[in-house]
């Protein structure tokens, strides 16, 4: 079996000397290591050029993409990679040095297993946040989303969603299928992961997430407007605009009603529906909240006009079933 590690990067040089100091230490090594940098990135080409004159246990390729973008890098990098097996992690994240022997192990003992995550240990200002969580990885009956990757426990077990830090997806399995496009951003397209994992398991593959497979995750600086600890209005429009665009194409119409309602009268804290933000109006005076809504709903709307178009990423999705039916048809 062969295993590509795909590693998007954008003006984070020392996150990923880290990211690929991690990569040579790993028990099972890459087959190959692609960097997908933008040209014009002169800071990053500057670190690979260092990187690529070192003795690497893998192949180092770097791979340009001239979009900007995570979508344009992911896709550009799943083009590039010759692996059985793609593994994706970020700059700012440090594989453990079992990682890639864990993926190995997964993906040879289960041939109907389509993709894996596990668990991304975040250090936020220099420390560790601790935690621990059974339910990982799903969306609820109201349409919100429980993530926990980060504080994931157990056993290994099957999900439906994988976070961008820690998924792997077998080649087969991923097919003719892409990272949405359609999905709005001027840096991270917040939401791609969610979009791709649920697209996957659509096709009739199996996710799952297993703790052990872990990595080191050091948040970084994001260069565009969907900052981590403030977003512009522009960016909640975005965010709100790529959630309900997915929800609309994966969820079976009830359940989109459903989470079309709950998002708009009650919402979560990130995502304010009406009741978050009667609350935080109340409790602070401050009229911005009402603009936060206003553009979290306005997103809403354009992605329920949008979704009446062709849904790609179900498209690209059959197409990936369909191959994996003539996989095993052959076999």
């Amino acid at each position: 079996m062969k295993i590509s590690v795909l590693v998007p990067t954008y003006k984070r040089p020392a996150d990923l000397k880290r990211c690929l100091a991690a990569l040579r230490l790993q028990k099972r090594p890459a087959d190959e290591v692609l960097v997908v940098a933008r040209p014009e990135d002169e800071v990053t080409h500057v670190r690979l050029a260092t990187e690529l004159a070192a003795s690497n246990p893998f192949v180092l390729r770097v791979i340009e993409t001239g979009l900007g973008g995570q979508v344009a890098a992911l896709n550009r990098g799943l083009e590039a990679a010759s692996g059985d097996v793609i593994a994706i992690t970020d700059d700012d994240a440090a594989p453990r040095p079992d990682w890639l022997s864990r993926i190995d192990a997964a993906f040879t003992n289960d041939p109907l297993l389509g993709g894996l995550g596990g668990r991304d240990w975040v250090f936020e200002r220099g420390a560790q946040i601790t935690g621990s969580r059974e339910k990982v990885g799903y969306i609820r009956r109201n349409g919100s989303i429980c993530g926990n990757h980060h504080l994931g426990v157990g056993e290994p077990r099957e999900v439906s969603l994988l976070k961008g830090a820690n998924m792997i997806y077998r080649r087969s399995a991923v097919g003719a299928l892409r990272f949405d496009t359609r999905l709005r951003g001027k840096g991270a397209q917040v939401c791609n992961d969610m979009s791709f994992a649920l697209s996957v398991k659509r096709a009739g593959w199996k996710l799952v997430y297993d703790p052990r497979v872990a990595v080191d995750h050091f948040p970084a600086e994001r260069f565009d407007d969907n900052g981590r600890d403030e977003q512009t209005l522009g960016a909640l429009t975005d965010h709100a605009y790529n959630l309900h665009l997915i929800l609309r194409e994966h969820l079976a119409p009830l359940a989109r009603h459903v989470a079309w309602v709950w998002y708009g009268a009650i919402g979560t804290r990130a995502m304010p529906g009406l009741a978050h933000t009667l609350l935080a109006y109340f409790s602070t005076r401050n009229s911005a909240c009402w603009a936060r809504y206003r553009a979290l709903r306005q997103g809403a709307r354009d992605a329920r006009r949008d979704a009446l178009s062709e849904p790609a990423a179900y498209t690209h999705a059959m197409q990936s079933k369909a191959n994996r039916t003539d996989s095993a048809t052959a076999a």
